[in-house]
């Protein structure tokens, strides 16, 4: 039955980044400060991809908003501008008031870094600490893979 449940998890969502010669550095690979861009695109890019808007749209549009509260990388392979960069993102935990996604990036199938970034729920207007709003937890729970 786990088995079951497992392969009725959909796929990571995939989010392309076009990485060029600007985002590199001197040793002609991107420059770190790159990388937490790119994976917080990826994470914008999902959102969209879900809700038909990104954070914008969650803020403004829907009232409520998601700070980060936590963000890690772990540097595994040089990104470069040879090859597209592909972002693996997903939930990976849904709690009262956080989320938090996942966020894995490859070039040419070499995992180049990977991610863990937390976010809160906030009130828009207010910025004071909320729950999960009840759309958003009925989208996200059956999307949560580890």
């Amino acid at each position: 039955m786990t088995q079951t449940n497992e392969a009725a998890v959909p796929p990571p969502f995939e989010h392309e980044i076009r990485v060029t010669w600007a985002d590199c550095d001197p040793a002609k690979i991107a420059y770190t400060g790159r990388l937490p861009y790119f994976a917080l695109d990826a994470i914008d890019a999902w959102w969209e991809h879900h809700l038909g808007g990104g954070w914008f749209h969650l803020e403004l549009d829907l009232g409520f908003g998601t700070p980060f509260v936590h963000l890690s990388l772990d540097f595994v392979s040089p990104v470069t501008p040879r090859h597209r960069l592909i972002c693996k993102v997903w939930p990976s935990k849904l709690g009262t008031k956080s989320i938090e996604f996942r966020v894995d990036g490859y070039q040419d199938g070499t995992l180049c870094f990977k991610g863990r970034f937390v976010n809160v729920f906030t009130v828009s207007e207010t910025f004071a600490s909320q729950p999960a709003p009840p759309e958003i937890r009925a989208l996200v729970t059956p999307l949560l893979r580890p």
